[in-house]
Order: C-alpha cells, then sequence, then structure tokens
C-alpha cells in the first residue's frame, strides 16, 4: 500500500488513517483496531464515562475525518482509513469490566463481526456512503459486539 496519496502533516488524515496504523502493508483494519486497545484501555481504566465521551466524539468526528480523508484520495472507504475501527472497537467495550479476557474476546468479536458483515452491517456497508457509510458499519459492528459481550459477560471468568 502506498503512502504517497496520504498526508500524515493533515490532522484529519493522520486521525483516519487511525495515528498511521491504518498504513500497514497487511491487514489494515486489525492493526488499526489493533492501535485502539492501549487508548481504549485507558479510558475505562478512567472510567465508562471517558469511553462513552471519545466514542460519541469520536464517531461525529469520524463521519468528517473520514469523508475528508477519502475525497482527498477520490476512493470511497480506502483500507487504510481505521478510525472507524478504533471507534468500533471502543463501543464494544462500553460497560463492560477492564480486564484481558474482555479486551482480547471484544478483539476478536469485532473483528469477526466488521469482516463478515451479517445482516444488518452488510446493508449499512452496501448503501450508506460517505464518512457516515465509513462509520457506520463499524458502529453497527460495535454494538452487535457490545451485545454479544454483554450477554456472555456472566459466563467469563474474570481474573
Amino acid at each position: 500500500m502506498s503512502t504517497v496519496q496520504f498526508n500524515l502533516k493533515k490532522w484529519y488524515q493522520f486521525l483516519a488513517l487511525g495515528f498511521g496504523s491504518g498504513l500497514a502493508n497487511k491487514a489494515p483494519g486489525t492493526f488499526g483496531t489493533l492501535a485502539a486497545v492501549p487508548l481504549v484501555a485507558l479510558l475505562l481504566w478512567l472510567g465508562n464515562s471517558y469511553l462513552l465521551g471519545f466514542v460519541l466524539t469520536g464517531a461525529v468526528l469520524g463521519v468528517y475525518l473520514c469523508g475528508k480523508t477519502a475525497a482527498d484520495i477520490g476512493e470511497h472507504d480506502h483500507k487504510a482509513i481505521v478510525w472507524d475501527e478504533i471507534i468500533g472497537y471502543g463501543i464494544s467495550l462500553l460497560w463492560l469490566p477492564l480486564h484481558w479476557q474482555t479486551l482480547l474476546l471484544g478483539f476478536v468479536l469485532f473483528r469477526l463481526f466488521d469482516i463478515v458483515k451479517p445482516w444488518p452491517i452488510s446493508v449499512l456497508d452496501k448503501h450508506v456512503h460517505g464518512g457516515l457509510g465509513i462509520m457506520l458499519d463499524d458502529i453497527a459492528a460495535g454494538i452487535a459486539t457490545l451485545a454479544v459481550l454483554h450477554l456472555l459477560l456472566p459466563y467469563l471468568p474474570l481474573n
């Protein structure tokens, strides 16, 4: 993946590319989600209100910065745009305890929902465009992951 078309000196591209993590040659969405893990863990450690504030602000901001970055490069939802993964992973862990098990299971489930895109995530991915479209399918994947994690929470051996 060439970095020539991106300009990380532009603040919105820097964020849209997940602080540069989206420039990974293979699996940029996975690397973008990996970049989110320490940030989400820190926000959970500070308290769920911090994580909630981040995902709400980041989702609204993400519509702009992902859409603007896509417009700059002339390609909708380029694989290097991973801000949506960062926000989606953050949504996945809302109101959950901070444990390595929740971080790991949240990561795996979020990536699964994001890659497989079951209904209704697939509908959002195909029919909503622009910055909102880039963000919305990952927000839906985050909500699906959040629901599954909350259902599994009583059965997790949290140490």
